[in-house]
């Protein structure tokens, strides 16, 4: 039996590369509206209502219109955008954050896709804010670079087409980011992070560092237990994994394209155990793990069909 799927707004970077992943599926049946049925009110309805799910990826004011627009009670929505990330009427579509999320999952009608940044960030954080090892008061700061293609059309535009010179950049220095309030919300902070990110002349991929000064935090926690705390969180995940700190320590370099193209979400504990100094790394795909490669792993959880299908 095959499944409806309605991808609205597939003509955005992140509706291209969830279409990419599905189109070729035996299981998945696409409804497709022609270019001058996208903007159609009554078209846009009549596909929302007559599929079996629904992948959101729109800008935040259109996505919360789109959801307005369904009827059907059985319709599942994967929204992409940052419309629904915190609201408690949405799950939050990270399987690997939390043991029973899968689950929750499974049984939503309404699921919110994860920012790219908050990804890495929330799987390097909340195992260890669970754990106690970081108090929710914790002042954390993350460092993180990403591909042009996070930023949108206008950036990869810009990059492409050779409209500046700049081979990398910081960005959102007024520190309002808009990943903050799920960074802080499922990273069991009380308050966010100082989030420095950055991008850099290169498509996709990515990179996101949380530094620890082991001796300022409460229990003053060798590597060795933030290591067995992040292994034992995802201990079994398919795309989720935390490298043997023997690779880490013999790791010299890392680079954001490492995992492109996939559903992977590679962890580094790296550190100095005499300074009491570490550097938690997250290596991913922004538009793998961080956005359509998501959003078909929960695609896969609310269809009941193998979590994996369409993922390398």
């Amino acid at each position: 039996m095959s499944h409806k799927v309605f991808i609205d707004g597939e003509a955005g970077t992140t509706g291209l590369q969830i279409r990419e992943r599905l189109e070729k599926r035996s299981d998945i049946e696409l409804i497709r509206l022609s270019d001058d049925k996208r903007k159609d009110a009554d078209a846009r309805k009549g596909a929302l209502n007559s599929a079996d799910a629904v992948i959101l990826c729109l800008p935040d004011d259109a996505a919360r219109e789109a959801v307005s627009l369904i009827e059907n009670p059985d319709v599942r929505v994967i929204d992409a955008s940052t419309a629904h990330r915190t609201d408690e009427d949405w799950t939050y579509g990270f399987a690997e954050m939390a043991k029973g999320q899968r689950d929750a999952i499974r049984a939503s009608k309404r699921i919110t896709n994860p920012g790219c940044y908050a990804t890495g960030f929330i799987a390097l954080v909340r195992p260890l804010a669970e754990a106690g090892i970081i108090p929710p008061f914790w002042p954390l700061t993350c460092n993180a670079v990403s591909g042009y293609s996070g930023g949108g059309k206008a950036m990869i535009a810009e990059f492409e087409q050779n409209t500046t010179a700049d081979n990398y950049r910081i960005y959102k220095t007024d520190l309002n980011h808009k990943h903050l309030p799920e960074m802080t919300f499922y990273g069991g902070l009380e308050s966010p992070p100082v989030f420095m990110p950055a991008v850099g002349r290169y498509a996709q991929g990515m990179i996101v560092e949380v530094p620890l000064q082991m001796w300022a935090l409460p229990d003053e926690p060798e590597l060795t237990k933030l290591h067995e705390v992040l292994s034992a969180a995802y201990e079994g995940e398919r795309f989720v994994t935390v490298a043997p700190l023997a690779e880490s320590k013999a790791t010299k370099h890392l680079q954001p394209e490492m995992l492109n193209d996939t559903n992977q979400l590679l962890i580094h504990v790296f550190g100095d155990e005499i300074g009491q100094q570490a550097r938690l790394v997250a290596v991913l795909d922004n538009l793998g793990k961080g956005a359509s490669g998501a959003a078909v792993q929960n695609l896969n959880l609310v269809l009941g069909v193998e979590e994996g299908l369409g993922l390398k």
